[in-house]
Order: structure tokens, then sequence, then C-alpha cells
């Protein structure tokens, strides 16, 4: 039963692939999955030959009923509010231009914004090479894109959020970690794909943010930093992990799941033999 399964931890770094664990994914399915996002288990695996249907996860496998999505580790240390300073730049992105998968939006938003005053679009990550840099254009800028990639989320976004740099994101569909317990609204900027691809209506967008919002949104968001946080601050990690910290907020996402799984369970059971319903989750 999926109340007792072993809890898969799937924590990704930036570069992972997506869809790395789709070879064991009838193993796994029935459990409690950690997930950074829903994206790639979705998606046929690039490498695969034949592209059969068995070789893709399908939507009940990964579920918003019985799995729980996780914050990526951030890359980038935190400002804290009483650090912040004024800001010079309106947007700021690091990172790939070209992606594949849902990523292709990056692209169009690359060439769209490229040119505009103000915003900065650069090629790289925020490894050992750029991460100055990646400290340097979250700290100086208003806000911070965050179009999908291979996935719909990344470390980007966590990043901006312990910068406080107001994130702007561009999805039609995206899963974030520990909503319930957080209101990304409340420190964020969400944005259809087919708005933000209208010329110049992403900056013109953005530019109507007065400063007393522009403001309001980094005072949640300073609040929000430390849900996302999974280092305790401890040599090697040896210690009690904070209260308000990253892994104490996956426990309660999933002691939170367990009732909704049971029910999901009960109704699978009392499904009358021959009666095809709809599959809420694979929880068994």
């Amino acid at each position: 039963m999926c109340l007792f399964s072993l809890v898969m931890l799937k924590l990704k770094h930036c570069l992972a692939d997506p869809v790395a664990m789709w070879h064991v994914k009838d193993e796994i399915a029935p459990a409690v999955l950690l997930v950074v996002d829903f994206g790639g288990w979705y998606r046929l695996d690039s490498k695969s030959s034949n592209c059969s249907s068995s070789e893709m996860i399908q939507h009940t496998q990964v579920s918003v009923i019985k799995d729980v999505i996780v914050p990526y580790t951030h890359l980038l240390p935190t400002l804290h509010l009483s650090e912040n300073q004024k800001r010079h730049n309106l947007l700021y992105f690091k990172g790939a231009k070209h992606r594949h998968r849902g990523g292709l939006v990056r692209e169009k938003l690359w060439d769209l914004l490229i040119n505009e005053p103000g915003v900065i679009m650069e090629e790289g990550f925020p490894n050992a090479t750029g991460r100055e840099q990646s400290i340097q254009g979250m700290r100086t800028s208003e806000f911070c894109l965050h179009p999908a990639g291979d996935t719909p989320t990344s470390c980007r976004l966590f990043d901006a959020i312990q910068s406080l740099c107001i994130p702007v994101i561009v999805s039609d569909n995206i899963e974030l970690p520990f909503e319930g317990m957080v209101d990304y609204t409340e420190f964020s900027v969400f944005v259809a794909v087919g708005d933000a691809l209208k010329p110049s209506w992403l900056v013109n967008h953005i530019q109507s943010f007065s400063k007393q919002q522009k403001d309001m949104f980094r005072q949640n968001m300073a609040r929000a930093q430390p849900m996302f946080v999974y280092d305790n601050g401890h040599p090697g990690g040896i210690g009690p992990v904070p209260l308000d910290g990253a892994v104490n907020n996956i426990w309660k996402k999933v002691h939170q799941k367990l009732p909704i799984i049971k029910e999901a369970i009960i109704r699978e059971k009392r499904k009358p033999p021959g009666v095809l319903v709809p599959r809420r989750c694979q929880c068994t």
C-alpha cells in the first residue's frame, strides 16, 4: 500500500536528467515520491529507441494527490532584507538560451528581451565560474525571469528567492513546493506564456509595479526564505534541522498527504468489478 511504501527522494541537481528514473517507474510509482517538479515525468525519454507508450511515465504514476514537490537546493547565498540595496536593473536572467521539451519558450523570450533597456540576459550557469556574476545580477535586479527549461522549475527560482529578486514565472502549468503553506503570489509575478511572447508585453507589465508593491513583494519573500533552505548551519550538516526549514516542511507535506492517499485507496477498493473509473493516482 502507498501509505507504507518507501518514500523515494528524487532531489535533482539543476543539470540532472529530468527523466533519469524512468526505467524504474513501475517499481517506484506506488511510493510517495519527493520530486522537484512533474515536468520530466510526463516526457518520453529522449534516449529511448522506439518511443513506445511503455516508456512514458503516465500521469497517474506521479500525482499531486500522493506526491510531494520539494525545492531545488539554492546555489547562491541568502541576502537578508536588511542587506538589500538599491537595484539598478529591471530584469535578470542567466542560463542556457537553447533548451528542448517545454523550454522552447525560453529561446523565444530571449530574442524578445535581449535588446530591451534594463534587461540582462546572460548565457551560463551559477557554477564556480558564473556564481559571482549570478549573485551580482540577481542582487542588482528588481525582477528575475523564470521560464521553463527542460522542466518547469529549476534552482534559478530558489536562487532568486534567496537573492530577494522578485521571480517572474512564465508558465501555464507549474507545480511549486509547499503550496498551501506558502502563497507564491505574495512575492512572485505569474505570467501566461501567450502574454509573455507578445512583443514588449512582459517589460511593460513588470514596469507597472509600484515601488510600494515591489517592497511588499520583497518583505514577503524575506519571510518565506527559510522555508526553502536545507542547510542547518552545522559543519557537515550534522545536527538538528531548522524547524522552519525545507526538511521539516517536506515531512509536513508528507504527513498532509497520508489521509488523501488513504481516501484514494478506499475509493479504488469499492469500485465494482468491470467498472472503468479514471484512476486518480497509482497508490497501490
